[in-house]
């Protein structure tokens, strides 16, 4: 079944035009990785799915709710569906985007106690339970300052999970860290494929992405070049995609 249907979506910053009549379908469970060179247009779709970005036109479903429609003009949901969106999903920023002045635990916990009602005590049981599984267990009560780039970008990953998403969504996750830090967590993402959760992410790490998708989606300006199995795409006869793999490959 699809969780996320995405009909003819295009998007405008001023007169340039980012996405450009893009249609895809994401079954349940399914891992996407989304490859391009900047300025793809492939971190604005990530965004106009999470709605931090509006659309000029097309139709996003997720989950069987429909986001946003267009008729004679683009109309969103109603807040009350917005927020069951917003409920199934979950998005890893690429920098971190964690609140300075929370502790570790208060930065996981803090939307499933004020967003969904959850009592403090199973917040924070279920907040350990996250930092021990991603290897943090001695930083609840530790500041943001404190962390490195790499221990920063998986608190946000527990964060994310701690609202229990459906869907999660990636942006460029180790694109803010050193070479040496994205290996653990690229090491933690793999760990999440084993929940069977739909994954969504924009990475320009390849050896990754061809490891770890079922799919991979190939955008180039605005549009969608490739959309197949890391097998095909990697193989695939088409020069744009050969010429970007390239710079990629020995």
């Amino acid at each position: 079944m699809s969780v996320v249907e995405v009909t003819n979506l295009r998007k405008k910053f001023g007169r340039l035009e980012v996405l450009k009549d893009i249609s895809l379908s994401i079954e349940d469970g399914e891992i996407i990785s989304i490859i391009g060179s900047s300025g793809s247009g492939k971190s604005t779709l990530l965004r106009c799915l999470n709605r931090l970005e509006t659309i000029d036109g097309g139709t996003i479903v997720i989950d069987g709710d429909t986001m946003v429609t267009t008729n004679k003009k683009v109309e969103y949901a109603s807040d009350e569906v917005l927020k069951k969106i917003r409920m199934k999903t979950g998005l890893v920023f690429q920098n971190f985007n964690l609140f300075p002045h929370y502790t570790v635990l208060r930065n996981i916990t803090e939307a499933p106690i004020h967003v969904v009602g959850m009592k403090e005590e199973d917040a924070i049981r279920e907040a350990k339970d996250l930092l021990e599984r991603l290897g943090l267990a001695d930083k609840t009560d530790s500041y943001p300052y404190e962390l490195s780039g790499g221990q920063s970008q998986r608190v946000s990953i527990a964060r994310a999970l701690a609202l229990k998403p459906k869907i999660l969504f990636f942006d460029e996750p180790t694109s803010a860290l050193d070479p040496e830090l994205t290996g653990e967590v690229l090491k933690v993402i793999k760990s999440l494929a084993s929940l069977h959760m739909t994954m969504i992410i924009v990475t320009h790490e390849m050896g990754f992405a061809r490891e770890i998708s079922d799919r991979l989606i190939f955008m180039d300006q605005g549009v969608i070049v490739e959309n197949g199995t890391p097998d095909e795409v990697f193989a695939s006869d088409n020069e744009r995609t050969r010429s970007f793999l390239g710079k990629f490959m020995d």
